[in-house]
């Protein structure tokens, strides 16, 4: 099918990426379920507006991400850009902002209600790690630190922000948690090159997989998401997760689909490009199981 024949209401679709949202809320949740475990308190309106915020904060950077791309050309292939649908890059560019405003504005009214700024410090480094990824003169994705950053901005960075929006304390438990979401949430962005390692050649982008070669993205791929439920289960086995958080385990079906995919189509860009969307899979069974796991535990 090509670009011309599909429906415009799929390319939209394709453009917003509903499903990349539970990727905002995921640390989140995890974040919140470790300090019910510890505290046995859940404050229901900071989580509402945290979350509604991170939304916000990741249609920022998605929608500026395009506009950033559609600078350097990275995107000349990808009719499903913001950019290109609409033919208004400055439009998108103070969409993108305004939406940034408003998820700053839910994180800055946590802070007022506890009388405590450190979760603006903490969201204002996750927006900068995301700025860095993408904005000129920095572009680190281009570089190929996005899976790095990633791991930061929504592991030990966002989760920490999101512990501490309920607890105003620090956890170390949570912090491990942490890893676990960073990984998993950079697995998505991983999956995301090998559709479009031509274009990123020619952009002059060096994105692991560009790196690696897609044969060798795919081995890498493997190890990347035993490594989810490696680390859990040796965690559990130290004490510091309680056994339930073996529930994650639950989600392993989805890990051997992805790898599967992708290791038999990695060459064959047409086939390979939804394989983030198994990851996202990936990250919201696991994180959602992981979550469950503590308050279980």
């Amino acid at each position: 099918m090509t670009t011309r024949q599909i429906p415009n209401r799929k390319l939209w679709m394709a453009a917003i990426k509903p499903p990349m949202y539970s990727v905002a809320i995921m640390p989140i949740w995890v974040g919140s379920c470790v300090a019910f475990a510890q505290t046995q308190i859940f404050h229901g309106v900071l989580f509402g507006i945290f979350a509604t915020a991170a939304i916000l904060i990741l249609a920022w950077e998605n929608i500026t991400n395009d506009v950033f791309d559609a600078e350097t050309g990275i995107d000349k292939n990808k009719h499903h850009s913001l950019v290109s649908l609409t033919g208004n890059k400055q439009l998108m560019f103070w969409l993108g902002n305004l939406c940034l405003v408003l998820g700053l504005s839910g994180i800055i009214a946590i802070a007022w209600l506890q009388r405590d700024p450190t979760v603006i410090g903490l969201i204002l480094l996750c927006c900068s790690l995301g700025y860095v990824y993408q904005g000129p003169p920095f572009r680190l994705g281009y570089k190929g630190w996005g899976e790095v950053l990633c791991f930061f901005a929504f592991g030990p960075v966002g989760m920490t922000a999101a512990y501490y929006s309920q607890t105003q304390n620090w956890s170390p438990t949570n912090l491990a948690a942490s890893v676990i979401v960073g990984i998993v949430t950079s697995l998505v962005l991983f999956c995301s090159h090998f559709h479009q390692v031509k274009d990123d050649i020619a952009a002059g982008k060096r994105s692991p997989i560009v790196r690696l070669g897609t044969q060798r993205g795919a081995e890498v791929l493997v190890w990347f998401t035993a490594s989810i439920y490696v680390i859990c289960l040796l965690l559990v086995l130290l004490g510091i997760f309680p056994f339930w958080t073996l529930l994650s385990w639950l989600s392993l079906p989805f890990g051997v689909k992805l790898c599967g995919h992708v290791w038999k189509n990695h060459h064959l860009p047409e086939k390979v490009s939804n394989c983030k969307f198994i990851a996202i899979g990936v990250h919201f069974w696991s994180c959602l199981l992981l979550g469950i796991g503590f308050i279980l535990g």
